[in-house]
């Protein structure tokens, strides 16, 4: 049976960290570790804070198509391995109202000025596609 939304968000919240991919502007791929700093109601939008210089942050403005992929466990006891793809466009918020509705305390080691930080930004990724794969089932997901 195909997994729902609310399903994939289940499996997805114990999983911090994925690899979000962009289109340089010289037309490469670049990818970079994110966190999702604990916001893990998955419900198609993604959050992750980065530095106004980050690679990524460059990239979004000139193609925001970007690829998240995360990997955790599944199954009995963890055994099997989970893997998400997402396919989505990316925006860059810098809303300091939006940096406090997403903000959690762990991010404090990478941004220790809190949402005062200079440079902060906030990335909100909308999925239009999720790819899933447990090692037993597999599907799609549209957004």
């Amino acid at each position: 049976m195909p997994m729902t939304l609310s399903d994939l968000s289940a499996k997805m919240r114990g999983i911090d960290f994925c690899t979000m991919s962009t289109r340089t502007d010289g037309g490469a791929i670049g990818g970079r570790p994110m966190s999702n700093n604990a916001d893990v109601e998955y419900d198609g939008d993604s959050f992750f804070f980065a530095d106004d210089d980050a690679r990524s942050v460059h990239d979004i403005p000139a193609d925001p198509k970007v690829g998240l992929a995360y990997q955790g466990k599944s199954g009995l006891l963890g055994q099997r391995p989970f893997f998400v793809t997402v396919e989505g466009v990316a925006e860059l918020i810098r809303d300091k109202a939006m940096f406090e509705k997403h903000w959690t305390k762990d991010i404090e080691r990478y941004f220790p000025r809190g949402t005062d930080t200079p440079g902060l930004v906030l990335i909100k990724v909308h999925a239009a596609r999720i790819h899933y794969w447990d090692g037993e089932d597999e599907g799609e997901i549209r957004v």
